[in-house]
């Protein structure tokens, strides 16, 4: 034990003497002014927002500074009977079904919403369960393929799956076609549907479901009914059809109006 001691007391003597006392910096310069609507003062606001909403992580902090970015809040598919019900287009965030057993209408308004999403720039996806989807054909449509994701589930299980993953990769359009009646795979649990609205809540994407018969239940934001359209016929040539929607369900809307869709068959 006596030998020991000396070694003690060098080590605290080289505590006491090894480092300075340390100095205050000066105090920071005051924030410059910035001009209204730079980059620098979005730039500020978004912070001042992000505290105010208490954001806890850089991930979030960037996710809030997306969603600031100039983007209109509705997708429209430019097929003015059905836009219309939804009060102009698919709303970012919100889930809206659309239920026919005319396949051909409902598949229409689908190319129609992806043609649109498509051309303004945005990314999208299609689920499709279905498996009708014709490149060749949406191309002619307006469909910009460079920015299309296709998605060949085999069962609404996959298929809900599949869209939530897409969701959370963060496309802005995403559409579920469930093919003809009967399903494939029957039905996916009513907390996958909820599960996946409140994701594409979260990301604020638009996400259109095409279903022969209701799907989504209690997890929808609107429901679309598409009745058995009619046919235009011209000197024995099917030259288009007129189907007629009904707006089921809105939860910031009045149900029961109704739009009558013209749809003609492309040369």
């Amino acid at each position: 034990m006596a030998a020991t001691a000396p070694l003690i007391d060098w080590q605290f003597q080289l505590l006491q003497t090894s480092h300075p006392a340390p100095t205050l910096v000066p105090p920071p310069p005051p924030v410059e002014p910035v001009e209204p609507g730079s980059a620098l003062a979005q730039v500020r606001a978004t912070l001042e927002a992000s505290v105010a909403a208490k954001v806890r992580s850089g991930a979030e902090l960037l996710r809030r500074a997306a969603n600031n970015t100039e983007r209109p809040e509705l997708i429209p598919t430019t097929l003015e009977a059905f836009d219309a019900l939804l009060g102009g287009g698919l709303e970012r965030g919100k889930l809206v079904e659309l239920v026919s057993r005319r396949a051909t209408g409902r598949y229409s308004i689908a190319m129609s919403a992806l043609a649109s999403a498509t051309s303004i720039g945005e990314a999208a996806a299609l689920v499709d369960l279905g498996d009708g989807f014709d490149p060749r054909l949406a191309e002619t449509n307006g469909v910009d393929l460079r920015r299309l994701l296709w998605v060949r589930p085999r069962s609404v299980k996959e298929a809900v799956m599949s869209a939530e993953m897409l969701v959370a990769t963060g496309f802005q359009l995403v559409v579920i076609d469930l093919g003809l009646h009967p399903v494939k795979g029957r039905r996916a649990p009513d907390a996958a549907w909820v599960r996946l609205a409140r994701s594409a809540e979260t990301s604020r994407t638009a996400m259109l479901v095409s279903s022969p018969y209701p799907v989504t239940g209690t997890a929808s934001e609107a429901v679309i009914k598409g009745s058995s359209g009619r046919p235009k016929w011209r000197r024995g040539l099917l030259m288009g059809l007129e189907m007629t929607l009904t707006l089921e369900k809105h939860r910031h809307r009045k149900a029961g109006t109704r739009s009558t869709l013209a749809l003609e068959v492309l040369p």
